[in-house]
Formats: structure tokens, sequence, C-alpha cells
């Protein structure tokens, strides 16, 4: 454990800055807002500790099958940095915040056609917004989907070249999976690529399913992300990484799914039926 609380301390020291991120790269409003982001902050980074610093498993899955939580972790670095750029180039007019809207402008345009999810966050804009508001969120929706889209080619690229989860075929279950029980239920590899397949097809869902809950909620509450920056970049981009990180986790129980059927065929017993015993280490 204590070989592993300097590694818990870097990655806790990361997330705490990644949450910060936004509130320092966007101007200063409610000082409210900003003693919360401290204490998200401090939360997070303490529960990165907890995790990575516990020989035993927690909440955290595939926390030692890299680099599937460095991938995740950097579409949503990646994405807040992005969209609080964006975002603040009605304050602070530099080349890169200027440039990066740009980019986001044009990439929300060419994603904004009929029944996208981009086309269905525009339409349910309230009335009144600006066109200032809806360039906006269309720049954060386009950069947000260009970050998951790269993180998930890059995460299928690296698992081809690297063999991912392991090229040894050795995979602890125990930790990298602790909600998932391997001797329950019907065979491991059917329910591995059974989940696998609902969590793509949530992926797919969740854009569509989000943007009306949230107006819901809003309504509800009489907020809206409009009258806050700092509340657009976290809304916009979670909006983008809950269904990448689904995606990305569909991707690893299909991919663990393929290892371990692949490990039956090479232990299979001399009448060529695999052993329905076996489980990985």
């Amino acid at each position: 454990m204590i070989s592993q609380l300097p590694g818990a301390c870097i990655r806790a020291f990361l997330v705490a800055v990644m949450v910060l991120t936004p509130s320092l790269l966007l101007p200063a409003g409610d000082q409210q807002v900003t003693d919360a982001a401290v204490l998200i902050a401090l939360f997070a980074a303490l529960f990165v500790i907890v995790e990575y610093g516990s020989t035993y498993p927690g909440l955290v899955e595939f926390r030692g099958a890299p680099p599937f939580n460095r991938v995740r972790f950097g579409i949503l670095f990646l994405t807040l940095t992005l969209i609080a750029l964006a975002e603040s180039e009605a304050w602070d007019s530099s080349v890169l915040s200027r440039l990066v809207m740009a980019v986001g402008v044009l990439l929300g345009q060419s994603t904004d056609f009929p029944f996208s999810p981009v086309r269905l966050v525009m339409w349910l804009l309230p009335e009144g917004t600006t066109l200032t508001e809806a360039r906006s969120v269309r720049a954060a929706a386009g950069l947000a989907y260009l970050v998951s889209l790269v993180g998930l080619t890059v995460f299928a690229i690296m698992i081809r070249l690297r063999g991912w989860p392991s090229p040894t075929g050795t995979f602890n279950v125990w930790i990298n999976l602790p909600t998932f029980d391997p001797t329950a239920g019907a065979d491991v590899v059917k329910r591995l690529n059974r989940d696998g397949s609902v969590n793509i097809l949530l992926g797919l869902l969740l854009p569509y399913l989000t943007p009306p809950l949230a107006v819901f909620i809003a309504r509800s509450y009489g907020v809206s992300m409009l009258e806050s920056p700092l509340m657009m970049t976290w809304v916009m981009t979670l909006w983008a990484f809950f269904p990448a990180s689904l995606f990305l986790r569909g991707i690893a129980m299909r991919r663990l799914a393929l290892m371990i059927s692949q490990k039956r065929r090479r232990f299979a017993n001399p009448d060529g039926i695999p052993d329905p015993a076996f489980l990985p280490a």
C-alpha cells in the first residue's frame, strides 16, 4: 500500500487540477461557486487517493489495466480545458481562445444536422437565447464531440497495439471489475459480451436522452446553463463525456470477453471442449 501512495498522490493532484481548471480559465463569478469548486476538487483528490492507494478493490473499474482510466481522464480534462478556453473568448480575446472558439464553431456547424445530438441541444435552447449564446453552445458541443471521438480512436488503437488488457493473458477480475461477479449467472464470456453491448447501446442513446432530462431539471429549479459560462462548460462536457465513457467500458468488456474465450480455446481439453470452470486470475 505504501508503494502505491506516491502514484495515488500524483493522480489525486491531477484530478484536483482538472476540476479547478475551468474556474481558473473563466472569469470569477459568485464566491460560493468558487468555494464549491475547491471543495469538490478536494473531495475528488481524496477519493482518488483512497482508491489508488489501496490494494483492495474499490469503485474504480480497470484500476490495474491502463490506459483505460488514463484515456477517460484525458477526455474529461481536455474537454473541460477546450470548452473553458472557448468560453473565455468573450472576456479574454487572446489568439488561443479565438482559435479554439473558431474551431469549435466550425465543428459544431458540421455536426449540426437533422437528428444529430447537437441539433437536439440547439432545438432545446430556451426562448430568448441570443445568437452569441447559441454560438457558444454549438462551439462547446463541437469541441466536446471532437475530443470524445479522438479519445475513442486512441483507445481503440492502443488496445490493438498493446494487446490490451494484458499481452500475457492474465487479468485480475477482482481488482479491475469490483462490481462484476464472474461466478454468478450465465457463462462469463456471454455476460461480458452482453454487458459490453448494453454499454455501447447506452452510449448511443445517452446524447439524446440527457438534454430533455437536463431541460426538465433546469425548469424545475429555475436555473439555466446560459447564466454561467462555468455551468455551461461542465454541462456540455458531461453531456459528451458520459456517452464516451460508456463506449469505452463497452469496448473494454467485449475485449476482455475475447481474451477469455481465446485463452479457453488455448487450454481446451483434447476433445476440443473448453473447461467451463476456467476463469482468469
